[in-house]
């Protein structure tokens, strides 16, 4: 009786393999499509986002895996739980919930330490780092070539905005700079298309997406020799001599306090801080900061007509626009979130397990809190899947070392 019992279930368990193989692989695939889709279109992308979960779902049933994550998703996790309250608690809830759908887009890090080995790991670092080099070209035609070359019409690629524009090549930046000083292999290309990036991300005027781009390289210069960093000057001096008067303005503007968007960063950190004192346990709620901004804007409101903007959308700061939308768990819980990818990617790198993507990982991650000081880049929904990806690529890779070993 048990062998007949085991001949019909052998063909349903080879049927089960076989569905997963074909889940896997078009998983697999589909996230590929996704790092690289974000270059060109977030509409593209989400598409092969919702494949590759719906892939994902379907491998936990068939298969009957159980869920595995790397143990930085957890302060995700709770951010999103400390982010529902906080919507709950808003001045209108149902706008709060609905712009809390981004939160969805977490799930690309159990996606990906699903889908990502090493082998797939490093075709999809050359997936992104072949459409951003695309996207830089395209970039660098609109500011040579097409006139977008001022703060009123700059490069987007074919993006929706500069400031995701920007965002996604500094972090690809960030990659192809990891993979050139740590990889042992295909390097040549990502040496090539560095100096595209860079291009691109300077005539794009974003002056957050530099510093972010330049924390990132001189943190992988010194992970790999300190002597490195005697490039820095070389390439600073390469930099003022060779940047269009207008560019290097904009960048010098940084250091001018009685620039316009200076101040206009200043303006917000009082308004954010108000917000914060007002509201520190659930904040104004998930896209109230807006709505709140006039009211809380108190003796700034007397600041003239001199190009300060005094209604934004958001407050240009990660941890102020957390703290001030969601509340200072919410920060508190952030940190702890950027705290435990920082912990996990060292201890891979200093293990020599996956040192090129625990580089890239670590680079992406400085570069991301680094512009973040400048710009909310951690509610971009582009950069923000872009991100999860790539510094769960290192963890994804080990998970695949240690099931095929056992």
């Amino acid at each position: 009786m048990s062998d007949v019992t085991d001949a019909l279930a052998l063909p349903d368990a080879r049927h089960r393999v076989d569905n997963g193989r074909w889940l896997e692989h078009t998983g697999a695939v589909a996230l590929c499509a996704v790092a690289g889709g974000l270059q060109f279109s977030i509409a593209l992308a989400q598409i092969f986002l919702a494949i590759a979960i719906l892939c994902w779902v379907a491998l936990l049933v068939v298969r009957r895996e159980r869920f595995e994550a790397p143990r930085f998703f957890w302060p995700l996790t709770a951010y999103a739980a400390v982010t529902l309250i906080s919507a709950a608690f808003s001045g209108d809830p149902r706008a709060s919930f609905i712009d809390s759908k981004q939160l969805v887009l977490f799930l690309v890090v159990p996606v990906t330490y699903r889908f990502m080995s090493d082998t797939r790991a490093s075709t999809l670092v050359t997936v992104v780092v072949t459409c951003a080099a695309a996207s830089a070209a395209f970039g660098i035609v609109q500011y040579g070539i097409l006139h977008y070359d001022n703060l009123g019409q700059r490069p987007q690629g074919t993006l929706g905005h500069w400031m995701t524009y920007s965002g996604l090549l500094m972090i690809v930046i960030c990659v192809a700079a990891a993979r050139v000083l740590f990889a042992r292999s295909d390097r040549m290309w990502a040496a090539m298309v560095l100096p595209a990036l860079a291009v691109a991300v300077a005539v794009t005027f974003t002056r957050g997406a530099a510093v972010g781009a330049c924390a990132a390289i001189a943190l992988l210069f010194a992970m790999k020799d300190f002597r490195l960093f005697a490039i820095l000057p070389i390439l600073a001096a390469i930099f003022i001599v060779a940047a269009p008067g207008q560019i290097a303005k904009r960048y010098a503007s940084m250091f001018n306090m009685n620039d316009p968007t200076v101040r206009d960063r200043v303006t917000m950190m009082r308004i954010g801080g108000r917000m914060v004192q007002a509201h520190p346990l659930t904040g104004v709620g998930p896209n109230m900061v807006q709505r709140s901004y006039v009211g809380y804007r108190g003796a700034d409101s007397l600041v003239g007509p001199d190009g300060v903007v005094h209604i934004n959308p958001h407050l240009h700061n990660n941890p102020l626009q957390i703290a001030a939308e969601r509340g200072l768990p919410a920060l508190a819980i952030w940190l702890w979130f950027i705290v435990a990818v920082c912990r996990d990617l060292q201890t891979r790198f200093r293990s020599n397990s996956q040192r090129f993507l625990s580089a890239a990982g670590l680079a992406v991650t400085a570069a991301l809190v680094t512009a973040g000081l400048f710009e909310y880049n951690f509610g971009d929904s582009e950069v923000l899947m872009l991100y999860l990806i790539i510094a769960t690529l290192p963890a994804a890779a080990d998970r695949s070392d240690r099931s095929a070993i056992a």
